[in-house]
Formats: structure tokens, sequence, C-alpha cells
């Protein structure tokens, strides 16, 4: 009998991640990584180097496990949503053609974060690193909150907290009110003579990576006691609870909403996390804040395996769960 493989994908700013698994238990599988990530441009993901590059990971993962089919794919990609226009019409024909899926499932990296996280029972995921977003389902629709960039939104996302954290820096530098001396001497310590700093920036093609990398130095400023920095983070947990409060389904049938959180911001720990929990008992009463199960890749998994046996309950959508073959049921 042929092995009967489900293909689970996760693209975005730290790589490309492949895992194969068994479509009948999918925690039996192998993963590989490419730490390029795929470009985007103008026309939006590039489908051509996406499919370039997965193609011959999928095979080569198929071969080390002794052959056998691929019956379902979940293929989750950051901006998806807003620019995976040409991935959604160019995809789907290339991977029947290419590996013989039939069964796809293309997806919102905040989609396989909320199924790595929670699975397909309703709730809110927070996705939180560079950026922030939160996604909310009821499984009839999805609700969407921020996830808007780091110039328009992303607020209490790392690109956030580290820009603060960056321009409480320069005040002390300046002498001006609400600076903080432990982020100033931080910031040095990690990008040089400040009044150089706007020259490291500002320049810088992966701006929101390098404003975000500056985030854990407000975390351990804020655990050593300054106050500057506890205060960012107290705001940054603000923005965090009302994009989940804005997205979590209303309670229903008794039953206690849950608030995944998942993401390598929450690895901060206590001084965000502590007012995170505050934030979020005073918007969601009742709410539980829980840890996500699984990661994005984990997510693609599900899906994948999901659409395989045919229990897909997490709602379709144009652009943040797109099902190509269920067109025109």
């Amino acid at each position: 009998m042929t092995a009967r493989w489900v293909l689970g994908v996760d693209s975005g700013g730290s790589g490309l991640r492949v895992r194969l698994a068994d479509a009948a238990d999918p925690g039996r599988g192998d993963s590989l990584r490419s730490s390029e990530p795929v470009r985007t441009g103008a026309d939006g993901i590039d489908a051509g180097q996406l499919l370039e590059r997965l193609t011959p990971m999928a095979r080569a993962l198929l071969a080390d496990a002794g052959g056998g089919s691929v019956v379902a794919a979940a293929i989750g990609a950051a901006g998806m949503a807003t620019l995976g226009g040409r991935l959604r019409a160019e995809l789907p024909g290339a991977l029947a053609e290419s590996l013989g899926v039939r069964r796809i499932a293309l997806a919102a990296d905040a989609v396989t974060a909320y199924a790595g996280a929670l699975g397909q029972r309703p709730g809110a995921v927070v996705a939180a690193g560079t950026g922030m977003i939160a996604l909310g389902t009821d499984l009839t629709g999805w609700r969407r909150a921020d996830g808007w960039g780091h110039l328009l939104g992303d607020e209490g996302g790392g690109s956030w907290i580290g820009e603060a954290g960056l321009r409480a820096a320069l005040r002390a530098h300046d002498g001006r009110r609400g600076g903080s001396a432990a982020l100033l001497s931080a910031a040095e310590a990690m990008f040089g003579p400040a009044g150089e700093l706007p020259g490291r920036v500002y320049p810088r093609t992966d701006r929101p990576a390098v404003l975000a990398s500056f985030a854990p130095e407000v975390g351990r400023c804020a655990a050593a006691g300054d106050e500057r920095a506890a205060g960012i983070l107290a705001l940054a947990a603000r923005q965090i609870a009302e994009a989940a409060e804005a997205v979590c389904p209303p309670p229903g049938d008794g039953a206690v909403r849950e608030v995944a959180l998942t993401g390598g911001l929450f690895a901060m720990g206590e001084p965000l996390l502590a007012p995170l929990r505050a934030e979020t008992a005073a918007l969601l009463p009742g709410a539980r804040t829980v840890t996500a199960a699984g990661d994005p890749l984990a997510g693609a998994v599900l899906l994948a395996s999901a659409l395989a046996g045919g229990s897909l309950r997490l709602p379709r959508h144009p652009t943040l769960l797109h099902v190509p073959t269920e067109q025109g049921r």
C-alpha cells in the first residue's frame, strides 16, 4: 500500500520550513528548513521562488520517507492576506503538476499560528514577534486586529517595543523628560554611540527586525527595575490585550474563552506577561490565557491533515484561508 502523506509549509521572515507528516498519524514525520526568506516584491509573494525552493525540499523528505504520495498540503505564508494574490493564482496548479497534490489550503501565517495554538476550537490567538496580529473565530468567520506593519500598526509587538525603548534612550541622551539612562546604556552597547543611531537604523531595509532586536533589552531593563522600560511594556501589554479583546468571540454555552499567545516576543517572560495577564483579565473577564499548543508549522500540518480527512472546520476566507479545490462546490 502506498504511503499517504500531508505537507505543511511555513514561509516567513525567518525562512522556509517544510514538514512531511503521515496522513493517518500527523505526529510522525520529518522537517527541513531553509533560513533564507522567500522574496516579496511589488507583485506580492514570489510564487515562482517559493515553488523553486519548496519542491526539492518536499521531494527530499519523500525520498527519505521511502516514497508515497502527498494527498494534501497547507501553505502558510507571511503576507498571504495582503500580498498573496499571485500565490493563490499560481501555486495550486504548480503543486499539482510538481508533486501531484490536489487538495491544497493557502493560509495567512496568522491562521497557521491559530491552528497551531488552538487547533480547530473557537477562541483568539495573539501572534507577536517582530510584529503583532490578533486573530479570532467562532468557527463561522474570522476577526482580525492589527498586523498592519511597523509604520501603521503592530502595536505592542517587538518592533514597537524596540522603537519605544530607543526613543527613551535618545531622550536620556538629550536630557529630556521621559528618558531612561538604563535604556541609553543598553542602546549604546548594542548599536554604538547614540548620535550614530539614526544612521544605523534608517537606511536598513530590515528596519522592523533591527528595532525588534532591542525589545529584549527593554525587557531586561524592566526586570532590573527601570520604570521607563516597565512603562513601555505595560503599554505594550495594554495594546496586545486590546487586540485580543477586538477579536475574541463572545462567551457562549458556558465555555471558557481561550486566548493563546504565540511568537518569540513572549519569550521575554514576566516583564511582559505579568501586565498582559492583568490587562487581559480586565478587558476579557473570565477568559483564560493559555500557551500555544504548537507553532505555525504544526498549524499548517494540522490544516493539511484536516483537509485530507475532510474535517477542516476553521472558516474559509478568500485571503486568510483559501481552499481552491472547494471552489464551485
